[in-house]
């Protein structure tokens, strides 16, 4: 308790930062039907490359074995059909992080067509629009992000593999913590340049770099952003779906006599309320990202384009204060 009330006035700015991304996704509802739609044509996607994998067994042919002095048929598949396993399982790997990327870049480019509108009417055909250059000219920027986190995925997995092997020695211990530092590193510039790249169109290198020297200047206003923000949800979604789980048990066991299994019905409405919420919080969590870089541009920039956003992003603490670098350009979202 002590430490809710000595951070108070940070849960506060949270709470109020969470509201504005509300606001601005609350203007973009058709986000809710897009994502989800991106996942189903992932799916089918998925289900092309399962029936060619299904196919891709039958290549082959019978040959004679012997064992014992005794020669029977067996099929032998073709020296090709292993390595193309491989490569379709790493194809549906790297398609599902640049499918993820994609989904961030969709909501990052339609709330920043709402962010930089100048008036107080939400412009026609952001979403058809971002949905256009994300599969059209920055679709090489989306895969290369997908790439990077499909690796940075990869290599944490090895890493955590050697921490379980417990191999002893002060370099190993080392050699863990600085990859683990970089991965994250990367992970987190990762994270807005795709944001970066969906508000202005630019490539992925350019946009890495540009938004490096943005969080530079406002690093400790995006890791607020970033934790702060992220764990507040994660705690709203634990205690509402706790809530609503012990609700339907007590439900349940006043109305039925479903015995011990109202406990099963009882978990499995906590797990499917913490998928929807899930689903709903990851939403607006690129939108709080999304929001804090525009927000972050127009600052460089000297310019005010959402008053309401300003407001409460003001209050956010600043590393640095630094003459802006920014160019002056038109916003290609």
């Amino acid at each position: 308790v002590w430490i809710i009330v000595a951070n108070w006035h940070r849960i506060e700015l949270t709470v109020r930062i969470i509201g504005v991304a509300s606001d601005a996704l609350s203007r973009n509802l058709g986000l809710f039907l897009v994502i989800p739609l991106l996942t189903v044509g992932l799916l089918a996607y998925y289900a092309s490359i399962v029936v060619f994998l299904v196919f891709s067994r039958f290549n082959g042919k019978i040959v004679a074995k012997e064992s014992n002095g005794e020669y029977t048929c067996v099929w032998k598949q073709d020296s090709w059909v292993p390595a193309y396993f491989t490569l379709a399982i790493l194809t549906m790997l790297w398609s599902l992080t640049s499918m993820v990327e994609a989904q961030v870049y969709v909501t990052s480019g339609t709330i920043a067509q709402w962010y930089f509108s100048k008036d107080d009417t939400k412009p026609h055909r952001t979403i058809r629009r971002s949905l256009r250059n994300a599969f059209g000219p920055s679709s090489g920027t989306i895969c290369l992000s997908g790439l990077l986190v499909f690796v940075v995925r990869v290599v944490r997995a090895a890493v955590d593999s050697a921490r379980e092997e417990d191999v002893p020695g002060i370099v190993n211990l080392v050699l863990r913590c600085c990859v683990n530092a970089l991965m994250s590193a990367i992970d987190f510039l990762n994270k807005f340049t795709i944001n970066f790249a969906a508000i202005t169109g630019e490539a992925y290198c350019t946009s890495a770099r540009m938004t490096y020297e943005l969080l530079r200047r406002n690093l400790l206003s995006a890791v607020f952003v970033e934790t702060v923000s992220t764990r507040l949800l994660a705690g709203v979604i634990f205690v509402l779906s706790s809530v609503y789980a012990i609700a339907v048990c007590a439900i349940l066991k006043g109305v039925s006599d479903l015995g011990v299994n109202m406990y099963t019905v009882a978990a499995l409405a906590w797990v499917l309320l913490i998928l929807v919420l899930g689903f709903f919080v990851h939403v607006l969590d690129n939108v709080i990202d999304t929001v804090y870089i525009c927000y972050a541009i127009d600052k460089d920039r000297g310019e005010v384009y959402k008053h309401e956003v300003h407001d409460v992003y003001f209050q956010l603490p600043i590393s640095r204060n630094s003459r802006s670098s920014y160019p002056s350009r038109t916003l290609d979202v």
